[in-house]
């Protein structure tokens, strides 16, 4: 059994505390992480508002208490007409249960310096979860603390056998703050509707995208690239679902230690079943990693299009001009013409400094070639619950516009070329607004593609016009 909040148990917590209004939880402590202490306790959790406790224990029962109060150490009750204690699981069985004050509100907790989450009057705690310090036994905490439930609380017929399994052994105990989610009055991004129709407009436009005319192209070409597992493959897996009419997993997508991507492919996305390619091509390779994936030279291949279709990457030797398959002559229509950045958004403030720094050289090599970046945030119904249960309100979330923010900053491109976005990853059919956020980046990305061919363009044209005056 897992020790963390998931989203059935969040999901249940919500309509407890407020049916009408979403919540935020922050973790402020995880005794497993922190340490089992009173004084920890009051430290990351004392004045904090709102908060939720909630224990693991060694059957597979998961309860706690929730407060609209602020912990402290002062030796004192606190009134709270709003707390409650819970069950969410018993033996690993899904048994949610609720129970109220019965009397006394003005004992609803006891903040007390050595003692941990207390709730509960003098007479007997109805739950104190510990005192003092409590070290780990093997996998449990055998917390010190004790039970008198019924007493402030009505237990509704539960008791210490039905809540707690008769025992507090606990893998973990953890408390959150529980915030308003507030939405921003106005999208930070315009002019999307997360309607049928205008999903229809986008598949269209892409439908019957053509790179520019008068370069010779049949299809522009995409590079993805990112650090293992933030989704590259995912990506083109989502927009081949959508032009397939059913979730597809023709790339090899999922989580491993090492990149699950050994092949440079250049995937077509067809215009519906067995249909036609459509004018542009989605290139993955292997996953960054701080020691391993792509080196500056093997970049600079790919950009200049030297790499070909299904070349099999040998992290015992670099790419060469010698190896067999080099394409030794990159037409235009070789080289990679936008370049996407894909990024887990979840994971943004733990991304190595050696991996950022090889992305700042890649960057360098792509503006040494004018190549257009964009960066794909992907995982964003993890960083915020608003998201997680509608992602039309992607573009009102203050959790996902501060992401943005950041890796704008962190990585030197403007706000707009950071382009947020939901990957099919345990779905098993489409969702209309996942359909129309990865649209809305496919868009963009063969926008920034066609920004490059118009430089292109634009130099053969000067050529081509300084030649003739030089002739004359």
């Amino acid at each position: 059994m897992g020790t963390s909040l998931t989203d059935q148990f969040r999901e249940q917590l919500h309509r407890w505390i407020d049916a009408n209004q979403r919540k935020r939880f922050t973790l402020l402590f995880k005794a497993s992480q922190d340490g089992c202490a009173a004084q920890t306790f009051h430290t990351l959790c004392n004045n904090k508002g709102p908060t939720i406790t909630i224990l693991y224990n060694t059957n597979g029962s998961v309860y706690g208490g929730y407060t609209s109060t602020s912990w402290h150490s002062n030796n004192t009750y606190s009134a709270d007409d709003k707390a409650f204690l819970f069950r969410l699981r018993h033996n690993g069985n899904c048994q949610p249960q609720k129970f109220c004050k019965i009397q006394m509100a003005d004992t609803a907790i006891y903040g007390h310096s050595n003692y941990g989450p207390t709730f509960g009057g003098s007479n007997g705690h109805d739950l104190k979860t510990f005192t003092s310090i409590v070290n780990k036994n093997g996998t449990f905490f055998p917390l010190n603390g004790s039970t008198s439930l019924g007493s402030y609380y009505d237990m509704q017929g539960q008791n210490y056998n039905t809540v707690m399994n008769g025992h507090m052994q606990v893998l973990d105990l953890e408390v959150y703050c529980v915030e308003e989610m507030k939405m921003l009055q106005r999208p930070w991004v315009r002019n999307v509707e997360w309607h049928p129709r205008f999903m229809k407009e986008l598949k269209e436009s892409i439908e019957t995208y053509k790179p520019l005319p008068g370069l010779g192209l049949q299809q522009t070409r995409i590079l993805m690239v990112g650090q293992v597992g933030s989704g590259k493959s995912s990506f083109f897996n989502t927009i081949n679902s959508i032009f397939r009419g059913h979730i597809s997993g023709q790339a090899n997508a999922g989580s491993a230690e090492h990149s699950l991507t050994t092949m440079y492919r250049m995937y077509q996305v067809r215009d519906g079943y067995a249909g036609k390619p459509l004018n542009f091509r989605l290139c993955d390779t292997r996953g960054l990693e701080e020691d391993q994936g792509l080196d500056d030279h093997e970049i600079s291949y790919l950009l200049d299009g030297h790499v070909p279709d299904r070349f099999q990457f040998n992290p015992a030797v670099s790419l060469s001009p010698e190896v067999m398959g080099f394409v030794k002559g990159p037409t235009l229509g070789d080289r990679i013409h936008c370049v996407a950045f894909v990024v887990d958004s979840s994971t943004v403030d733990v991304i190595s400094e050696k991996v950022l720094e090889r992305i700042k050289n890649m960057q360098t090599k792509m503006n040494q070639r004018s190549i257009p970046q964009v960066v794909l945030l992907t995982k964003i119904d993890r960083i915020c619950e608003l998201v997680t249960d509608e992602i039309g309100d992607v573009f009102v979330s203050p959790s996902v516009k501060e992401c943005v923010d950041r890796v704008a900053m962190a990585m030197g491109v403007p706000r707009s070329h950071i382009l947020p976005v939901k990957n099919y990853e345990c779905e098993v059919e489409l969702d209309q607004n996942v359909n129309i956020l990865s649209l809305l980046c496919l868009r963009q990305l063969l926008h920034f593609s066609d920004d490059y061919l118009y430089n292109q363009l634009d130099q053969i044209e000067a050529e081509k016009s300084s030649q003739t005056q030089m002739k004359e």
